[in-house]
């Protein structure tokens, strides 16, 4: 059975709140300075209805068309007013939004790299790369358009509010009025809405999960003929994000209804407000005029606070959900690093089980001396590979301890035991970018030389030497595709620059078919030659040029020695395989 995944953290209100406080640091003379000029366009467009007040006035005074120059030209300077510092605001704004959201995503990617192999096996890819993918999306098109539109509206409903007092403070009551609708509206929208986007969020991680995991395992599911079950899988997992969205929808059309309601109350108020206080000759008919044309003026900035709603709600969730990851506490690191004082790796009683499930190691263990070089061999499942990522750190035993020249991988903390052993899988993969730059991705500093030296000591120097720019040849994606040999020789050229004293190799060569398993295995042993190393052996070819052969079965160590010695035993397995091998 396999175990339920654990998704990654979601963080609360105030802590999603103090992370976009943190992005935000960097950039506040830029944020003040961009709702100096929202405000300062606000500004500006509150001439022009009191203007077209003081023109109600003239006309009922009897005036002549003396004063529409005057009109006029403070028309056309309200609206070019504000039309250069709604522009300036908007392209502050951009800054500072595009600036913040390149933060955030290269914190959650630099984040996201430090999982541990145990947390990335825990929740699975589908969460994370809906995290890096729809949310970082959400939040894109949120801080693109949204956010500019919220904070312009919210600028104009200050401002305006504020004028509409400024003609008359019992119409500026008046247009108060709206503020308890808008509130029971709000107050019954969003504890109902901020629980559906919350789940919207998620059900479109499981989704993505769920693909993800139909989409990676799919030669298996043919070859079973399983298709049907994760189809059904992913259907379910779509039709309950749809579900949730349409409900959100329906909740959202609603809330527009109160608006409109709101709306109505204060209009009218402040009509029947201003008739009262013109009669009462308390104002004119042009500043009743102009209140009214204030008020009218607000409908689309309090539609737009209100109706986006709808974008910040999604935008707040998948903001938690970086931020979720941002926040995540990275692998404590001793105050005071041990220095191991050899290459020699010692497992001493380690045993492990995935999740809930059985063992598949059982108290294993060895010794391996500096420089040697020792060969796991044994059948699919035995546990090699297990163990091989025990050692490298990559999962953390059950139980049992693992020391690297005497220091505990706990006292040599997460950098320590990175600088100590690296770990080369099958799965190797090639950035897109020059070469050079991927061959110097664990070490920066390194030089072409360097570099070429390392991928001469593979023997990559034939297929690089053709490549037309040589090191500045883009790879990967967009690039020269590299062949699965030449990708594992690039991977076995890091590991050389990276020069660590213990390696770990799970099936390094295992990519590179009859053809050329003997170049690969040749590049393989000339990465490893001087260091201490635990190759797991996909071919037996490897083994026989190993120190030593420890053969695993069930998750324990039954043989050991050498391949001359193994293969003598009669009846031993690894003398088993041997034969096996040797007659294909």
């Amino acid at each position: 059975m396999t175990a339920p995944r654990v998704l990654l953290p979601v963080a609360g209100a105030r802590q999603t709140a103090a992370g976009l406080g943190r992005a935000l640091r960097a950039h506040r003379l830029a944020a003040v300075l961009t709702v100096v000029a929202f405000v300062t366009s606000a500004g500006f467009g509150l001439l022009a209805p009191l203007v077209l007040g003081g023109l109600v006035d003239d006309t009922l005074d009897g005036a002549g068309t003396e004063t529409l120059p005057r009109t006029v030209v403070l028309l056309v300077v309200s609206a070019v007013g504000a039309g250069l510092a709604l522009t300036a605001g908007v392209v502050l704004m951009s800054r500072v939004a595009e600036s913040v959201l390149a933060g955030l995503r290269e914190q959650v990617v630099t984040r996201a790299l430090r999982l541990r192999s145990t947390e990335a096996e825990a929740t699975g890819s589908g969460d994370l790369l809906s995290r890096v993918g729809d949310d970082v999306s959400v939040v894109t098109q949120a801080i693109g358009s949204t956010v500019p539109q919220v904070v312009q509206a919210g600028a104009v409903t200050v401002v305006t509010l504020g004028g509409i007092f400024g003609l008359d403070w019992r119409l500026g009551l008046a247009g108060l009025l709206a503020l308890p609708v808008y509130v029971h509206g709000v107050r019954w929208y969003l504890p109902r809405s901020a629980p559906m986007y919350a789940a919207e969020r998620r059900a479109l991680g499981e989704r993505a999960q769920a693909l993800v995991g139909a989409m990676s395992g799919a030669d298996t599911l043919r070859a079973y003929r399983a298709e049907a079950d994760h189809v059904n899988r992913v259907n379910a997992r779509s039709a309950e994000a749809r579900d949730i969205s349409i409900d959100v929808f329906h909740l959202l059309t609603r809330f527009g209804g109160s608006m409109n309601r709101a709306e109505l109350v204060a209009l009218s108020a402040i009509l029947v407000t201003g008739y009262w206080l013109v009669d009462a000759g308390a104002i004119t008919v042009g500043a009743a005029t102009a209140a009214a044309w204030f008020f009218h003026r607000l409908f689309g900035p309090l539609g737009t606070l209100m109706m986006t709603f709808d974008s910040i709600q999604s935008a707040g969730a998948s903001l938690a959900r970086l931020v979720g990851v941002i926040d995540m506490p990275l692998p404590a690191e001793p105050a005071s690093p041990a220095r191991p004082r050899d290459a020699a790796v010692s497992i001493a009683g380690v045993s492990h089980a995935y999740d809930d499930g059985p063992l598949v190691l059982h108290g294993v263990s060895l010794d391996i001396e500096p420089g040697e070089r020792v060969a796991l061999v044994g059948a699919t499942g035995a546990g090699k590979t297990t163990l091989a990522s025990v050692v490298a750190g990559q999962l953390a035993a059950s139980a049992g301890t693992v020391r690297v020249g005497g220091v505990t991988q706990d006292d040599l903390g997460d950098r320590g035991l990175r600088r100590q052993v690296a770990l080369v899988s099958q799965d190797v993969h090639v950035f897109a970018g020059t070469l050079g730059a991927d061959a110097r991705l664990g070490r920066p500093d390194a030089t072409d030389d360097e570099v070429l030296t390392a991928l001469d000591r593979v023997g990559a120097t034939g297929w690089v030497s053709a490549l037309p720019d040589g090191l500045e040849t883009v790879v990967g994606e967009g690039g020269r595709d590299l062949t699965a040999p030449q990708a594992q020789q690039l991977a076995l050229a890091r590991l050389v620059l990276v020069d660590p004293p213990v390696v770990i190799l799970d099936e390094a060569t295992a990519e590179a078919g009859s053809a050329g398993a003997h170049d690969l295995e040749a590049a393989a042993a000339a990465a490893v030659e001087g260091r201490t190393s635990l190759v797991v052996a996909h071919r037996l070819t490897q083994a026989a040029t190993a120190d030593r052969v420890v053969v695993m079965e069930a998750g324990r160590v039954v043989e050991q020695g050498t391949h001359d010695e193994l293969v003598a035993l009669d009846g031993g397995r690894y003398a088993r395989l041997w034969r096996a091998w040797s007659d294909t």
